[in-house]
């Protein structure tokens, strides 16, 4: 039986797509007879049509793939695109790694492990790039004996 046109107005009335419109197949001689807008807001009242939900799209295996990548998992050399500077760029590499070292050395001179000459002079070799990291930081004070 064709209801193309009161589909096409159930739509309208609906505010959806024609193909979200549901017509129940046991009173299709109801809905043929419907010619005006008021008769198919009448059937829609009565149930007779309904709007079906939107097909939505799983996020199930993103998520768990969210989590893998949390773990560590998933970043191998097979995964990687874009060059190592470009992954985390220099400066941001730097800023993190200065931060950690003035951070250490504010440290040491309030517990008065180093005195505030000491502090001063490494804190410019760190701003002059001389360490890698705090590990390098304390091996070069444990070299050089430094530390109180």
């Amino acid at each position: 039986m064709n209801v193309t046109v009161q589909r096409r107005m159930a739509a309208e009335i609906l505010k959806c797509g024609i193909d979200r419109v549901w017509i129940d197949p046991e009173h299709l001689e109801d809905v043929k007879a419907a010619l005006s807008k008021d008769d198919i807001r009448a059937l829609i009242k009565k149930g007779i049509i309904k709007k079906l939900q939107k097909k939505g799209i799983s996020s199930a295996r993103v998520k768990k793939l969210k989590e893998q990548r949390k773990k560590g998992r998933r970043r191998g050399p097979g995964s990687r695109r874009g060059a190592k500077g470009a992954r985390t760029p220099p400066k941001e590499k730097w800023m993190n790694t200065i931060r950690a070292l003035r951070k250490t050395l504010k440290e040491l001179r309030d517990k008065g492990k180093i005195d505030s000459s000491t502090y001063r002079k490494l804190y410019r070799m760190a701003k002059g790039g001389a360490f890698r990291s705090r590990t390098h930081l304390y091996l070069y004070m444990k070299e050089h004996e430094i530390l109180k």
